[in-house]
């Protein structure tokens, strides 16, 4: 992804990728909630607006048989959220789905993360997709047709106790998660390529951490060791 993709979506498609390279072996597939959480945080700390995107999911085999994922009115079952969540990114129409892996069929293929292109909505009520728009992709023989809910859907997860509990969580894991895709974005090869993305506050925090070294402090958050006036890091 980081040698292949385009420069306008070099940000767009790393990060989701970046997330289960992250996340493989350490959480449990079913965490969509969670994992856009963290990565609404991470895209935003690189400078692209990213919004939560309530959805169903109907994945059907070439011979029309199939499964419905995912709720159009989602509720919560104690600490579990009965639905299926993915991202919007406004500025490149773009929709992103970090954790489709957890569906068998889509596993089974191996390709990772969907991202695919979406209509935006022009309503005033604040939703960045129109409620009920379809969303049609391909994975191999498999169709995915994404449906998307209202904001009551959008709603039932920021204001429900279990994500407000875990919002400084959510803003730390995506804070670093943001530095770890600074430090792939400025290897050899590759800082070239990011800085052509259209987003001006990526292109200030590479020009800020340059080629400083980085480790994780006690706490386990990544620090970029910048030199301060007197040459201390």
């Amino acid at each position: 992804m980081l040698e292949h993709a385009k420069p306008d979506q070099l940000v767009e498609l790393v990060l989701p990728f970046l997330w289960v390279a992250i996340s493989d072996g350490r959480a449990p597939a079913n965490i969509c909630v969670d994992a856009c959480l963290t990565l609404r945080n991470t895209y935003g700390q690189l400078g692209v607006r990213a919004g939560l995107l309530p959805v169903t999911v109907a994945i059907r085999k070439k011979d029309g048989t199939g499964t419905l994922y995912g709720s159009l009115t989602p509720t919560w079952t104690g600490t579990s959220w009965n639905g299926h969540c993915a991202l919007v990114l406004p500025d490149s129409e773009s929709l992103v789905d970090p954790t489709i892996e957890q569906f068998d069929e889509v596993r089974k293929i191996g390709m990772g993360p969907m991202v695919g292109e979406v209509t935006m909505s022009t309503h005033e009520n604040g939703s960045m997709v129109e409620s009920g728009t379809h969303v049609a992709m391909q994975r191999a023989d498999l169709t995915l047709t994404y449906t998307a809910a209202g904001p009551e859907a959008v709603a039932s997860i920021l204001e429900h106790p279990e994500a407000i509990t875990h919002t400084d969580g959510h803003r730390r894991t995506g804070m670093n998660t943001a530095s770890l895709t600074l430090a792939a974005l400025r290897a050899e090869g590759v800082r070239e390529r990011a800085m052509p993305a259209p987003h001006p506050r990526l292109h200030a925090l590479l020009e800020a951490v340059g080629e400083a070294p980085y480790a994780a402090d006690e706490a386990q958050d990544m620090r970029f060791r910048l030199p301060d006036q007197s040459g201390q890091e």
